[in-house]
């Protein structure tokens, strides 16, 4: 009976450890970084119930784009994105990031989504970044956009590269689209790594 119950009382810490790191995650989306962003936008002007999360750690290939409901705590929409090809480190899974223009390099940190434009990817929208690691975003032209070459689906094989601008399928750009011309204030952009 003893054993009975210590097998029992084992397997239940056993998965709730699972369950709290898989919740924490938030498939690939780190709880710390969704702290950190309610903390950074509460009382500012900016909106209060929808962040976008880029995790560069994850394989470009796999979701790493994530659509953040801030209110319900829940993903509103995942999806594929690109890195810059100056990020791409010869032989290795590791990126590096760079606010230098001319290094086709990706770049962390917070930006806001601002106004949209239309120009040799269609409809895109400029981003002003917030941080000293991503300061230059408007002078190197990185902005949202879709691109033909981004699958919607996950797969093995890694996305096709940007010049440092955080690409999307065309559904998923469509879907990301939506919210941010419906949202009265600017919406906050995290890429991490």
């Amino acid at each position: 009976m003893m054993k009975h119950f210590i097998f029992l009382l084992l397997f239940f810490i056993s998965f709730s450890k699972f369950e709290s790191q898989h919740s924490d995650e938030s498939f690939g989306l780190p709880s710390s970084r969704i702290s950190e962003i309610k903390g950074f936008i509460k009382g500012k002007n900016y909106n209060q119930d929808v962040a976008v999360f880029i995790n560069f750690k994850i394989h470009s290939g796999k979701y790493r784009y994530f659509v953040y409901d801030l209110k319900n705590n829940e993903i509103l929409q995942k999806a594929i994105v690109a890195h810059g090809d100056g990020s791409v480190i010869k032989n290795s899974e590791a990126l590096r990031f760079s606010n230098v223009d001319g290094s086709h390099q990706s770049s962390l940190g917070k930006y806001e989504i601002r106004e949209s434009y239309f120009g040799k990817f269609g409809k895109a929208y400029r981003l002003d970044g917030l941080d000293s690691t991503n300061s230059n975003a408007r002078s190197r032209a990185i902005v949202l956009h879709s691109y033909y070459c981004i699958p919607d689906k996950e797969s093995p094989n890694p996305a096709c590269l940007s010049f440092g601008c955080p690409m999307l399928s065309k559904n998923a750009f469509v879907e990301t689209s939506k919210l941010i011309d419906q949202s009265e204030k600017p919406i906050i952009l995290y890429a991490f790594y």
